[in-house]
């Protein structure tokens, strides 16, 4: 049987086990370009059930820690990794919510229904990856809990098939098999998994290695006020009796209560207490006299108000209202200072800073979401890394929000030139997602680790070409991949061409290139934007 504070020093030690190993986890990553950032994504994720859970007692419930962990995993999520993360808790929680303790049965159904969860929150579920995992240990986990004689026993069973079904992950995908690794995602499952074990099993809460922490991490760790005791009760007493034994009342009160003042001023006694029992306070102190300026605060409420203050004043947006009379308003996850201006001159009201490498979490885009005062709210993720936790931002939000599906900067710009302010919603958005699908994009990065795609050997230090999201090639020249790269992406019907040039262009580098494309395709319209982004030393945009 498993109690809520074990569960909750689980869920802190899992935590510090996946920020420990990230790296690790990081390294994983199929594809030679810099997006390997599953083990940050799900370390970064499970932090903020960390730092909620440190303001829980040890009586608490299992199923006030899941929800708490649920919840704060939901806000928290990065990455299409960290929002998978946050479903299986989601699904965790629905069957757990109520519990007092935890069973070996108990956590069995849990983990189906978080498969059930996971898979149906994915349009497309791939085989092979964190989904497969949790389904193939879900269906095993009902023998297990029959089988095992308790629950230390069926958790080393839980992560002894996680092993196993994560090590065949790569005769499930090809990717993983031609890459010689293990899908990530499920990676990061079995160590968050292995670190709940070490609670489990009666070993210590795992710690985060010191010489692996990061001060950028650690600052956005936000320390819970601690609560024992919810109601602050404050109370003027006239005395009916002057000699009455004020001691008595004191000592009564710290048996109910913390933070008591009992002041005696002859005629009048001050009384001050944090307590769950204000109507204690009040009878016992009927005793001494008549009552006056009772004044009983929800100490829980303050600490909720506190931490909205904090995040508010943490945060660059500012709540907003709704304005009735604004249709509609956008915000967009954009990472460079040329793309970012390019945004606002399309009529971005908020821009979240973002994008390859740099997912941000529900909450950041639920901020900006809150800071436009518009009744529906676009959003333009413009990373397919970015678009699921968008996404969990919409039921959270207090006005309406649609996710626009936008993978790439170019489908962004493009969405946001088709649209019209003189139609209505619903026209707007169609236009729009019209608009996407007409794009055709393309990347130019540095490979940042060998590896093998598509049959493809990728050297570190290589030039790689992205196209519509699939590695191509690669090439020794920035230059010679960016025009072999635009033969590809141009077709009969294609009518414009434009570079966006990254913050490692030069302006000369980057004008040569647009002159050798005019002189190659003389019927196109051709432009170029110092889009100042990173990883990408070239985004081309052809429509």
């Amino acid at each position: 049987m498993i109690s809520g504070r074990i569960l909750r020093d689980s869920v802190v030690s899992a935590a510090n086990n996946i920020y420990n190993l990230r790296d690790y986890v990081n390294s994983l990553n199929v594809f030679p370009v810099p997006d390997g950032d599953t083990g940050s994504n799900m370390s970064r994720t499970i932090n903020a059930a960390k730092m909620a859970l440190d303001g829980l007692d040890d009586d608490v419930s299992v199923g006030e820690v899941i929800k708490l962990t649920a919840s704060s995993l939901l806000r928290g999520a990065r990455g299409n990794s960290g929002v998978i993360l946050s479903l299986i808790f989601r699904g965790f929680c629905k069957v757990l919510e109520e519990n007092e303790e935890m069973t070996r049965v108990d956590f069995s159904k849990a983990l189906k229904c978080a498969s059930a969860t996971a898979y149906g929150a994915v349009l497309k579920p791939t085989e092979g990856t964190i989904l497969t995992v949790v389904r193939l240990v879900a269906e095993a986990s009902e023998e297990f809990a029959e089988e095992s004689g308790n629950f230390c026993e069926f958790w080393e069973k839980i992560c002894q098939k996680t092993e196993e079904v994560l090590k065949a992950t790569p005769d499930m995908l090809l990717v993983l098999a031609e890459a010689g690794v293990v899908d990530s995602g499920g990676q990061g499952l079995l160590i968050i998994f292995e670190g709940m074990k070490s609670v489990f099993d009666g070993s210590e809460i795992i710690q985060v290695k010191e010489e692996l922490r990061q001060p950028e991490v650690e600052a956005v760790v936000e320390q819970e006020e601690k609560c024992s005791f919810f109601y602050c009760t404050e109370l003027l007493v006239t005395k009916s009796d002057p000699d009455s034994d004020v001691a008595s009342l004191e000592s009564f009160l710290s048996g109910i209560g913390d933070c008591v003042i009992v002041v005696d001023d002859g005629d009048v006694i001050k009384v001050h207490v944090h307590t769950n029992n204000p109507g204690l306070v009040i009878e016992r102190a009927l005793e001494y006299g008549m009552l006056d300026d009772v004044k009983i605060n929800n100490l829980l409420r303050e600490i909720e108000e506190k931490k909205k203050k904090s995040r508010t004043k943490s945060s660059k947006f500012e709540y907003q209202v709704v304005n009735e009379n604004v249709e509609c308003g956008f915000v967009a996850i954009v990472s460079g200072d040329g793309l970012c201006e390019l945004f606002k001159s399309l009529g971005i009201d908020n821009i979240v800073s973002g994008g390859q490498t740099m997912n941000p979490s529900t909450e950041e885009i639920l901020s900006a979401i809150e800071a436009t005062p518009a009744k529906v709210v676009f959003v333009l993720p413009n990373n397919k890394n970015i678009i699921m936790t968008a996404e969990q931002a919409i039921s959270l939000a207090d006005r309406d929000v649609v996710v626009l599906p936008t993978r790439t900067i170019p489908q962004g710009v493009s969405a946001m030139l088709s649209f019209d302010d003189s139609k209505d919603i619903k026209t707007n958005q169609t236009a729009m997602l019209e608009a996407i699908e007409k794009v055709r994009t393309g990347l130019i990065t540095c490979a940042v680790r060998n590896s093998k795609v598509g049959g493809k050997d990728i050297k570190l230090g290589d030039i790689v070409a992205i196209e519509n999201g699939k590695v191509k090639f690669a090439e020794e020249n920035c230059s010679k991949a960016c025009l072999r790269l635009v033969k590809n992406l141009v077709k009969k019907q294609s009518n414009y061409i434009t570079l966006f040039y990254g913050e490692n262009v030069s302006l000369e580098e980057a004008n040569a290139l647009k002159n050798q494309i005019r002189q190659k395709y003389g019927r196109l319209e051709v432009n170029m934007v110092n889009g100042g982004q990173p990883v990408y030393h070239f985004i081309v945009s052809v429509e």
